[in-house]
Formats: structure tokens, C-alpha cells, sequence
């Protein structure tokens, strides 16, 4: 019996949210390293976006869940810590999701280039740390409203 091919895979699997943050992919925030056919064997090789995840263990059973809702059931999932991932990883598409949902996406500086709300520029860090580890609470000075930024990684 033919399975779906690798690319059909990985449309599926850019249709499975991540658990945190509702609005990006698993493939869009770059999580997904490889999918690959071994036979009838499915193999995808995961990078959490830190070894300390906590919503690892949810992420593996959306991936399960979502291959099998298209009749994927022999799968493996590899988890790989190296290289770590990066928010390089993150893809464009990812970024703009992001920002559209009001977290400000990374940025090469550092710092966020402009306030997910309103565009502003005059920003200010309020805490090293957001509604998750990966994130950090700033706010806008121009429209007064706090936002996550997603840090580099």
C-alpha cells in the first residue's frame, strides 16, 4: 500500500497548533526538523524550543493525534536537542502569525522592532520573563498596552 508522500506530511503536520501559542504551527515555529519514511514507518525528528518545554509531552501527542486523524498511525517521534533550536527557525509566516496575535515576533537586535498593537516604536521592558520562558513582557509607551515578545533564541 502507498503512504502519502513527505511533502503531504508536512502539510498535515503545518496544520497542528502549538499548545502555548494557538496561532503558529508546529512546522511555523520551526519545531519540526525532518519527516521521513522508513517502509511503512514514519519517523519525525522534534527539537522542543528548549530542553525544559512543558508543553513537550503535549506537542508529541498533537503530532500523533493529528497524523492519525489522516490514518498515520506507525509512527515514531525522535526528539533531538542538537542543534538547539533558534528562533531562526521561526518562519516568516510564523512571525507575521505572531504579531498579528500580539506578540511581538523576534527580532535581529534583540529587542522589539515595534508594538504588535499599534506599531509603535517607544518600547520598554517590564520583565525578563512573559506568559511563558520564552518570553518577555514589554510594553508600549504610545498606546500603554503590555505585550509578549518572543526572545532570540
Amino acid at each position: 500500500m502507498a503512504h502519502p508522500s513527505t511533502k503531504q506530511v508536512w502539510d498535515w503536520l503545518d496544520q497542528v497548533p502549538d499548545p502555548e501559542i494557538p496561532v503558529i504551527s508546529l512546522v511555523d515555529l520551526g519545531i519540526i526538523r525532518d519527516v521521513a519514511w522508513q517502509g511503512d514507518h514514519l519517523d519525525v525528528t522534534v527539537t522542543p524550543t528548549y530542553s525544559g518545554c512543558p508543553a513537550t509531552t503535549q506537542i508529541n501527542e498533537d503530532i500523533l493525534a493529528g497524523l492519525a486523524s489522516h490514518g498515520l498511525t506507525d509512527v515514531t517521534l525522535h526528539r533531538q536537542l542538537s542543534p538547539a533550536w533558534t528562533t531562526d527557525w521561526l518562519s516568516d509566516k510564523g512571525k507575521a502569525a505572531l504579531e498579528r496575535f500580539g506578540i511581538a515576533p523576534p527580532a535581529p537586535k534583540g529587542t522589539p522592532e515595534r508594538c504588535p498593537h499599534c506599531g509603535g516604536q517607544n518600547l520598554e521592558k517590564t520583565s525578563q520573563f512573559g506568559s511563558t520562558p520564552c518570553k518577555a513582557l514589554w510594553r508600549c509607551t504610545d498606546c500603554l498596552e503590555p505585550f509578549d515578545y518572543f526572545k532570540c533564541i
